[in-house]
């Protein structure tokens, strides 16, 4: 037997608030027994949804009542300073108060990291969180960070992304040694500019299992478990990915319905077709997480439907039960002694042999 995790869930957050996030909570509850969850927000809201799936509160199921909502276009600094008792605010403080083991919010990005990094603070080490997400590859699922939060990086902070993306799937994939990429505009060496190669230095001398420089189409072949850019760079290549995907799913639905034989073909081909689009589905990568706080935060789409946000709370639930926390400091402290070490020996006298 494991041991039960709890998770506040902010039930107002994301596009469809209550109804998405409460259904896709009690099914979580239903297929996992060491699971309790907490539903923060307006509390009559809760109840009658809970009231609609006939189900009540109990043992694992608590309801924490928070009188006000973040919305999808508030500002970080207006729900940070103006909302504190938002649903999103009392469900990190939750987590901080050692009450949960973890948040989940669909809510606003920016206002999520904003109190998050707010409240929770970040862990030993670590300058600045980092938004990594899972994407689809040849070979498997990807992490990819940092895919918003900072837009501007040094090579330090590009360091910081690396161990803690390949904490990540050492602990949530059970890898020990997860390969690292670095982004770039090219494989060799000087290719880049001068924060990416010497982002490539600090990564080559690192105790990390790291692959070198990779490039856009590496993502997708699966290249390596984890792909390491700036915020910038990352939320591009993701927001592009996501349009590309898009694109190809209306115009393969564009030429099936174009006439009535490729309307009787699309009827043939349909399994092909649902095959492929599960095996792309995003609703299965739901669930970025915010590394690098003392804390868990998992940020589900704000569009996300019931299967999708289940999958982050899944997410959740994964990185609380494997010691993220812990893995990612201890990494950090071991980097952090091997380049002491090597500061030392590079300053000590040189032995003149008599």
């Amino acid at each position: 037997m494991g041991i039960d995790i709890t998770v506040a869930i902010d039930a107002m957050g994301g596009d469809h608030g209550p109804h998405v996030t409460i259904p896709a909570a009690l099914e979580v509850l239903k297929q996992d027994s060491e699971i309790n969850i907490v539903l923060v927000g307006l509390t009559e809201a809760i109840e009658a949804e809970l009231s609609a799936h006939g189900a009540e509160k109990g043992p694992r199921l608590r309801i924490h009542h928070a009188s006000e909502i973040v919305s999808m276009d508030e500002s970080p600094q207006s729900a940070l300073k103006n909302k504190k008792d938002s649903s999103m605010r009392v469900a990190i403080n939750l987590v901080k108060s050692g009450e949960a083991h973890a948040c989940v919010s669909a809510g606003n990005t920016g206002a999520l990291m904003a109190t998050a990094r707010f409240v929770l603070k970040t862990l030993p080490g670590i300058d600045r969180p980092a938004i990594a997400g899972m994407l689809p590859s040849k070979k498997g699922m990807i992490y990819m960070l940092d895919l918003g939060a900072n837009a501007d990086c040094t090579p330090e902070h590009l360091l910081q992304f690396a161990v803690m993306g390949a904490m990540l799937v050492s602990c949530v994939e059970h890898k020990p040694k997860p390969s690292v990429g670095l982004l770039n505009i090219g494989s060799e060496d000087i290719k880049g500019n001068e924060v990416v190669k010497q982002a490539s230095e600090l990564l080559r001398a690192s105790h990390l299992n790291f692959y070198g420089n990779i490039e856009g189409d590496d993502i997708y072949k699966g290249t390596t478990d984890v792909v390491v850019c700036d915020g910038f760079v990352g939320n591009v290549a993701l927001k592009t990915s996501e349009g590309l995907a898009h694109m190809m799913a209306g115009f393969l639905s564009q030429e099936f319905k174009r006439n009535f034989m490729t309307k009787l073909m699309a009827i043939f081909a349909m399994p092909v077709l649902n095959a492929f689009k599960r095996r792309l589905d995003p609703r299965r990568y739901n669930g970025a997480s915010f590394l690098g706080l003392r804390g868990i935060v998992v940020k589900s789409h704000g569009g996300a439907d019931i299967y999708s946000y289940k999958h982050a709370i899944r997410t959740a639930i994964e990185e609380s039960r494997s010691g993220i926390l812990r893995r990612i400091t201890e990494q950090l402290e071991l980097e952090h002694h091997k380049r002491n070490l090597t500061a030392e020996n590079m300053n000590a006298p040189e032995k003149v042999s008599l």
